[in-house]
This record gives structure tokens, sequence and C-alpha cells, in this order.
């Protein structure tokens, strides 16, 4: 029987999607890939596939999941089966560096951003940023990884030689210029099937790390998912949100092949817009949508069933 399949290495941000395939009476299977063997001998089976493999999933044990999903995709992919989020979306979802130069490629504006290996590399490259603030961040990163802001060389150079300096784990440290806008809040524009879904505002008044997933733990650093209910929320759908950013952004997803998304910008004090991440393993946060009215993960499980009955006739659980 033909299902959807879905790929991922963490079940707590795929149990809300799953939940919405079983409302709607869609059979599936999940494929998690922290691990596994793949005989290219064999055919795939009869499906639709969607991938929501993480550049963070060596957060969680599970350090060469992306590296093994690229090969999945790509025998899935030259078998002819249909998949959404497949080997483009990843080779993205793992490099800033490769979402930068798309970005731009296709108008939009991205901050100035210099792609270093080495600590001597990244304290010279740090020169060409002096007298300004700055921002160093992982180029595959996820979870706001390695995003520290820095007001001067000499605070990053204590930074990178102290105790605490992260080491990327593809060995790639981005330097970034510092886009200071009147509010602390950036914006995230939420695709599925390459269709605007909406745009939430989420503060960063507490820092950088702002994963909306309801999974999300408290322990993790400026973490705000699981928090008692503030007065202002964290996360806020916005009403009516329309900026010519859109046409550009669902540009990029379409020439990429990317079907499901988030992708994030930050305002400066000009009012000017600079996108600075590509999300392909979007989360969605449950009270800002409840609130709003609008659930992403049930927008996708109608995209993926209607999909798999469009390729393969009518199915049930």
């Amino acid at each position: 029987m033909s299902k959807v399949y879905i790929i991922h290495e963490n079940s707590e941000w795929t149990i809300h999607l799953t939940k919405r395939l079983e409302e709607l009476g869609v059979p599936f299977e999940e494929w998690h890939l922290d691990e596994g063997q793949l005989d290219l001998s064999k055919e795939p089976p009869l499906g639709i596939f969607y991938s929501r493999m993480s550049a963070s999933s060596h957060t969680r044990g599970h350090r060469f999941a992306p590296e093994y999903t690229a090969q999945v995709l790509a025998w899935l992919e030259a078998n002819g089966r249909k998949v959404f989020n497949g080997s483009r979306a990843l080779e993205l979802e793992v490099s800033k560096v490769k979402q930068y130069l798309e970005l731009t490629k296709r108008g939009v504006r991205t901050p100035r951003t210099i792609a270093t290996v080495g600590k001597k590399q990244l304290l010279e490259a740090a020169k060409g940023f002096e007298g300004k603030s700055f921002i160093t961040k992982h180029n595959r990163a996820g979870k706001g990884l390695g995003v520290q802001l820095f007001q001067s060389i000499e605070a990053l150079e204590s930074y990178v030689e102290g105790p605490s300096f992260e080491e990327p784990v593809d060995g790639v440290t981005l330097i970034q210029e510092y886009i200071q806008s009147p509010e602390s809040y950036i914006t995230r524009c939420e695709f599925v099937g390459g269709e605007f879904v909406y745009a939430v505002r989420v503060d960063t008044s507490e820092g950088f790390e702002l994963c909306p997933a309801d999974a999300c733990q408290i322990g993790d650093l400026f973490c705000p998912v699981g928090e008692e209910v503030e007065e202002k929320p964290k996360f806020q759908v916005i009403e009516g949100f329309n900026d010519p950013i859109i046409e550009k952004y669902k540009r990029v997803l379409e020439a990429n092949n990317i079907h499901v998304a988030g992708i994030e910008f930050i305002r400066n004090e000009a009012g000017e817009i600079y996108t600075y991440d590509i999300n392909t393993n979007t989360n969605y946060n449950s009270d800002a949508e409840a609130k709003a009215g609008k659930f992403g993960m049930l927008e996708l499980a109608t995209l993926l069933g209607e999909e798999l009955a469009a390729e393969y006739g009518a199915v049930t659980r």
C-alpha cells in the first residue's frame, strides 16, 4: 500500500505532523535516519516522501543523520519517487553559505557575511568589521547554534581563545554584520507547498535561540517554549501580513525545489529587510497558531495527503 513516508531524526518535532495525518486518515510511516542501511539494488516503496532532516541533528547525538539522509534522498530521486524537500533542500538546510548565495542570486538582501575555517582566520576576518557590532554563527546550525554578539574584536578574541568557544560541526564559522533593529523582534514567514501561509513575529529580547517547537526544553538557552505565558507572547502570528518580500521568497523556494520552509528576516532602523535564515525543517508554535486559527502542520498534512491521492489514487489507513 502506498503511503506518506516522513524522513527525520527527531520524533518530538514530528509528532504534531503525524497527529494531523492520523486525523485526516492519511497512511504514513516514519523513517528515523539517525542510522541505517541502504540496498542500492532495491527500489524504494511506493509513496510520497517528505524530509524533515535537521541541521542541528548532531546536538541530539545524530551526527551523521544528514549525510545518511542525503544518500537516501538521492536513491529516492534516482528511482523517480516524489520527494518533498529533497536533496537540494537538505543541501541548503546544512549550509548557511549556500542559503545566502541563493537569496542574493534572487535579489534578496542578506547581511554581509564572511565564512571562516580556523580561529586565526575568524579573528582576521573580524578586522573587516572593526568599529561595528557583529555576530558569529555556525554555518551548519539550527536552533541558533553558535550565535554570539560582539561589540569589539577584543571581545571576540577573548571568546575564541576561551573555554566557552563552540566549534562548528562542519568547521565553518560565519562572521556577520549585526543588523540593529529599532525593536527586539524578527519576522518568520512560513511556506507550505511553496505558498505563503502566515508570518510570525518572534520576540528576541531574551536572546537568539528561538526555536518555536513545542518540544523545546526550558533548559535550552533562551528557548522560551514551555515557559509560563507572558502578557507579551514570544510568538505572534501577524494578521494580514503582506510585503513584496514574499514573492521573492517564493521564487527562491521554487528555484531550489523547496516545498516547506520558514524564512526569517529582520528590519534595520531604516525599515530595510535583511534575510538571514532558510529553515527547511520548520516548526510551528501551537499557542500562536491557536490564537490566529492557522495551523502549519494541518496545511502540510493536507498537502501530503492530496499529493498521495493524486499520485496513487484514493487511499485510507
